[in-house]
C-alpha cells in the first residue's frame, strides 16, 4: 500500500482564490518498502472558489464555533470583563481555548484588550464598536433559542 503526501497550495488573484492539491511524494508502506525515491507530481486538481462567496460564511468565520457567542454574550453582560471572570463563568472551557478564542475575536476587531501593568497582571476585554453591533444579533439568536425550546417541549 502506498501513502501519498498531499500539498495544498492557495494563491489569490484579484477576487478569486485558487486552490491546488498536488501529490508531492509517495511513501511506500512499511510492509512493501521497495520504492522510497521521491516521485513526480501524480495528480493535480484545481478548485476555484471566490474569496467572499457568501455573507453567512464570512459571519460564521468570525463568530462561529462552540465558544465565541458565549464569550461575546458574557462580555456584553459585564463590560469590561476580566479574563479570570470569564474563566469562572464558563467552567467547561479550557484556559487555552478561552485564550485562543479571545485572541481570534480581538484579531477580527470584535474585542479590544487592555493590559494593566500590575502584579498580578490584569487584562480586560471590551466589545469594540463593531463588536457592539453583534448585540442585536445575539439577542435575536437568544429569542429564537427560547422559542425553539418552548416549541419542542410543547411537542414532546
Amino acid at each position: 500500500m502506498i501513502n501519498r503526501i498531499w500539498l495544498t497550495l492557495q494563491f489569490k488573484d484579484e477576487s478569486t482564490i485558487f486552490v491546488k492539491q498536488v501529490v508531492c511524494r509517495t511513501v511506500p508502506s512499511m510492509e512493501n518498502n521497495t520504492n522510497d525515491d521521491p516521485q513526480e507530481v501524480i495528480k493535480q486538481e484545481n478548485h476555484e472558489q471566490p474569496e467572499d462567496n457568501c455573507p453567512m460564511t464570512n459571519a460564521w468565520k468570525i463568530i462561529g464555533g462552540k465558544w465565541k457567542l458565549l464569550i461575546l454574550n458574557a462580555i456584553s453582560q459585564e463590560c469590561p470583563a476580566r479574563f479570570g471572570e470569564l474563566r469562572k463563568k464558563m467552567q467547561d472551557i479550557t484556559q487555552t481555548t478561552l485564550t485562543a478564542q479571545l485572541r481570534e475575536l480581538e484579531r477580527d476587531g470584535i474585542l479590544s484588550r487592555k493590559i494593566y501593568a500590575e502584579s498580578p497582571p490584569r487584562v480586560e476585554y471590551k466589545l469594540t464598536e463593531l463588536g457592539k453591533t453583534l448585540i442585536p444579533v445575539m439577542q435575536v439568536l437568544s429569542d429564537w433559542g427560547n422559542n425553539y425550546c418552548k416549541v419542542t417541549k410543547a411537542n414532546s
